[in-house]
């Protein structure tokens, strides 16, 4: 009784429905979807069986996962590529399939989201020295994951508009 209120699956077959339903509610990684079945309280072998069946049967894509992550962290987050980056890494994608799925981020929307981001920092800061105001700016860039020659770029053109 106490294994079936701890969200424990005792066979495979259930497990791998289970399995299917997360994964077709939204795009898991292969790590995500490992990790869940252990806490199911599967064997690894079991694991490794329900994964390929997955990968075999669709539900399950590492290629469609990264592109799915990047562009949703890009777009609904506003991370940069070296953020996006982390986050994949953490999810233990390949580096290839990294670095396609960062390819599919357009350059000229990426400096527009970076430039949308500066502004609108730039209009909660309440700071009057401009080295610190672009320090502060640059630093706030830096944590949402853009690249530090980008962001060097950006505020150079910002400055020339102020």
């Amino acid at each position: 009784m106490d294994e079936a209120k701890k969200g424990k699956i005792p066979d495979e077959n259930t497990a791998r429905q289970k399995a299917e339903r997360y994964c077709a509610y939204q795009e898991r990684s292969q790590q995500e979807v490992r990790d869940k079945l252990y806490e199911w309280g599967q064997y690894p072998s079991v694991v490794e069986n329900i994964i390929s069946q997955l990968i075999a049967n669709n539900f399950l894509n590492e290629q469609r996962f990264a592109l799915a992550y990047a562009t949703g962290k890009f777009r609904q987050n506003g991370w940069g590529k070296v953020k996006i980056k982390q986050g994949l890494k953490l999810k233990r994608v390949s580096e290839p399939l990294i670095k396609k799925a960062l390819q599919h981020i357009d350059s000229n929307e990426y400096v527009t989201m970076l430039k949308r981001l500066i502004e609108k920092k730039s209009a909660l800061i309440k700071e009057k020295d401009k080295f610190k105001l672009n320090y502060k700016l640059h630093q706030y860039a830096l944590s949402r994951g853009f690249e530090n020659d980008l962001i060097r770029d950006v505020l150079n053109n910002y400055d020339a508009v102020l």
